[in-house]
């Protein structure tokens, strides 16, 4: 496989990047951007390995082979750098260190990358950081930036980076590419991917995880229940909860490994008495998953609203007669009721109070069980 199969249904963007890797409109700056689920990061990773590619044949870069492709896809490539938060936002201090790392020359590399793979989490003072190394490049260095979109990338970055616009990749191809990579069963991978809305990350915990099926069909038969304020306040804990435990599921196993490996490299065994001199490491370690699990609790939270989301897109749809294929298609009979009871204009109002919940979830320090209490109400 090359580093390109993983970007399904992306032909447009592929044929760009193959370009640009064989030297034709290669710059120095590039933003991808993209709904969630797209593969922004992943069109940066694939390329970032085509550039550091060691095929001599430019045509043929990207040979997903070599040392330098598997290098850079492992993230152990030394001139290729990674950055990503788990935080609320990147800090200025993490910026700082992305401008000195850019500057370094490559050591075995053609070009020296810095991939961020969260450029939408950093405030307009930590954006400005880099503002200059982005605008004054080290030769042999490239920027590659992910965001949801344009438009949550400051103007002056934004102005010098050349765009890489990617869209949600057709449920078929995200079912083909669960299948073939990962071994799915066909038709569990085409109910996951059509659940997960073509977001392939999503998909692929749908297709292995029989405990996220669940919560996921737990949320989108929320609405046919509701009916009083008494029943939103429950609802409104249950989505809370349903986040919750989702973002604990898949940190409980992690933070051991880290918290083992940490003792470990410290050389303290388990079960040993920490020693008063090393509690400071561990304490900072805990602090950090601390601040992980809140983000983790706010990012499930968000992928259960927008499973809620989903089903009065699909009541809308019906409402409308839009023609398009359900997302929770085994609810059809349900739907249909649930829109013969309402109007499209009542339908557009609930979604609407969805996406706000959700970008006050994302964007502020509301505590996410007054505002999904506060949405629920309005789905009445």
């Amino acid at each position: 496989m090359t580093v390109w199969d993983a970007l399904r249904g992306q032909a447009p963007v592929v044929d760009q990047l193959r370009r640009a890797a064989a030297g034709d409109g290669l710059t120095h700056a590039w933003l991808f951007t993209g709904p969630p689920g797209s593969g922004r990061s992943t069109a940066a990773k694939a390329f970032a390995a085509a550039l550091n590619c060691e095929v001599d044949d430019v045509i043929a870069r990207g040979c997903g082979e070599c040392t330098g492709c598997l290098t850079v896809l492992a993230e152990s490539h030394p001139d290729v750098a990674f950055v990503r938060t788990e935080k609320v936002t990147i800090t200025i201090d993490e910026a700082r260190e992305m401008v000195a790392k850019a500057g370094d020359r490559p050591q075995s590399g053609r070009y020296r990358i810095i991939v961020v793979e969260d450029a939408d989490r950093m405030a307009e003072r930590t954006t400005n950081v880099l503002l200059k190394a982005i605008e004054e490049p080290t030769p042999r260095t490239i920027w590659m930036l992910c965001a949801p979109s344009p438009a949550d990338v400051l103007v002056t970055i934004r102005s010098r980076c050349r765009p890489v616009g990617l869209r949600l990749p057709p449920v078929a191809d995200v079912a083909a590419l669960l299948i073939e990579r990962d071994g799915a069963d066909p038709a569990l991978a085409l109910e996951a991917a059509r659940a997960a809305q073509s977001h392939i990350g999503i998909a692929r915990r749908l297709a292995h995880d029989a405990d996220a099926r669940e919560r996921r069909a737990e949320t989108v038969r929320v609405p046919l229940t509701l009916k009083t304020v008494s029943q939103a306040v429950a609802l409104a804990d249950q989505l809370v909860r349903i986040a919750t435990e989702e973002a604990a599921s898949s940190n409980e196993e992690r933070d051991a490994a880290e918290r083992a490996k940490l003792l470990a490299t410290l050389g303290v065994g388990e079960g040993d008495k920490l020693p008063p001199s090393l509690r400071a490491q561990v304490r900072a370690l805990e602090e950090d998953q601390k601040r992980r699990a809140k983000r983790s609790v706010t990012d499930s939270l968000d992928r259960t609203l927008t499973d809620l989301l989903s089903f009065y897109r699909d009541v809308l749809m019906v409402q409308l007669d839009g023609g398009v294929e359900p997302v929770n298609a085994h609810l059809a009979e349900e739907i249909g009721q649930f829109a013969a009871a309402s109007t499209p204009e009542t339908t557009l109002a609930r979604m609407d109070a969805i996406n706000l919940t959700r970008q006050r979830i994302t964007t502020t320090n509301v505590a996410p069980l007054l505002a999904v209490e506060a949405m629920a109400v309005g789905l009445i």
